[in-house]
């Protein structure tokens, strides 16, 4: 066991005191400290096992979800503490504060975060300028978002603003149509404004790719809460289009999982082992509809390392967490990594 792993649970008790938001802030600031003092080692057990993904050789299979790093400034320690890719963001063309807080609150009875930020975030460019001299290894996506003013009409341009910028930084960039906590941002998932979303996108990447001399690959993030016929529209959309990947999924908007628990009713997208089960329903069920060379990324609900060996089987090629690190701290790495690797 390393220093950081056995530092946590000694940590984790005062956090959990702090309000959530502030103590989310304090710690990917003691990340970065920590880096910076050589204190972090990485907790990848053994011998690493390279996945070759999207044309991108990934160190090892687990990710950290976007969310955790929205401001792009902690990917060196990421890297560091045995992530195989860092996905920052989301990020919009213009910096915004989010929605008004309190805006994320804990639910430990059920391992498990309400987030409704609202893509706070300090601006795609503020970002791109953090990423030109990173230093890790981890493969680096910058999931990109639109901003909350933005009528749907013309959320195209925000998407493509912020992939041009992102492009000649990030390895890979994700496409967040899915947050339930941008008004009508889901609407986007819709089989019409998808196809038109991601038809301008790979226009751009293809003129992006003749500039830059390397192809970046996109994909897109997608909800939990979406009905058969949509998973449907979807995958024929992305089969059409033939996306370079899927990350599914975001945050639920359904409550099934916490009934009665006193913060049942506040906005947001709830997160953690409550939407590990319809996050992996899903995510099975495009495996069965996307073509064979369009892989997914499984997040949602992994608190251990058979949640993760789960979405795998279920047919993702990599996998992600955000709000079981929260839980369970960087031992979850460890543990995810002897478990799948």
């Amino acid at each position: 066991m390393t220093l950081i792993e056995s530092f946590y649970p000694v940590l984790k008790p005062w956090l959990f005191r702090l309000d959530a938001e502030r103590a989310h802030t304090l710690t990917v600031k003691m990340m970065i400290i920590a880096h910076r003092l050589g204190m972090l080692k990485s907790v990848v057990p053994g011998t690493p096992r390279p996945r070759s993904v999207m044309g991108l050789t990934f160190p090892n299979v687990l990710g950290l979800a976007a969310g955790m790093d929205k401001s792009a400034s902690a990917v060196e320690a990421w890297g560091a503490l045995g992530f195989g890719s860092v996905e920052v963001g989301t990020l919009t063309p213009r910096p915004q504060p989010g929605n008004p807080k309190p805006r994320l609150f804990r639910l430990p009875e059920h391992e498990a975060l309400i987030n409704r930020m609202g893509f706070n975030n300090p601006g795609i460019q503020s970002a791109v300028q953090k990423l030109k001299n990173r230093r890790t290894k981890a493969v680096v996506g910058v999931n990109i978002g639109k901003n909350f003013d933005t009528p749907n009409e013309d959320a195209v341009k925000d998407y493509l603003i912020c992939l041009k910028a992102a492009y000649p930084v990030a390895d890979y960039i994700a496409v967040n149509i899915s947050s339930p906590n941008t008004k009508g941002l889901r609407d986007l998932q819709a089989e019409d404004a998808v196809r038109d979303l991601i038809s301008q996108l790979k226009k751009e990447q293809a003129a992006m790719k003749q500039e830059h001399g390397r192809q970046v690959p996109f994909l897109v993030k997608i909800a939990p809460d979406l009905t058969d016929m949509q998973i449907e529209a979807l995958a024929r959309v992305f089969n059409e289009q033939s996306i370079d990947g899927v990350i599914a999924t975001n945050t639920t908007i359904d409550r099934t999982a916490i009934t009665g628990h006193r913060l049942q009713s506040e906005a947001g997208g709830l997160s953690g082992a409550p939407v590990r089960e319809r996050s992996t329903l899903v995510l099975q069920a495009f495996h069965s509809l996307l073509k064979e060379q369009i892989p997914l990324i499984g997040v949602g609900g992994i608190l251990c390392g058979a949640d993760a060996a789960e979405k795998l089987k279920a047919g993702a090629a990599l996998a992600q967490v955000y709000s079981g690190l929260v839980y369970r701290g960087p031992a979850l790495v460890r543990e995810v990594l002897e478990t799948v690797q």
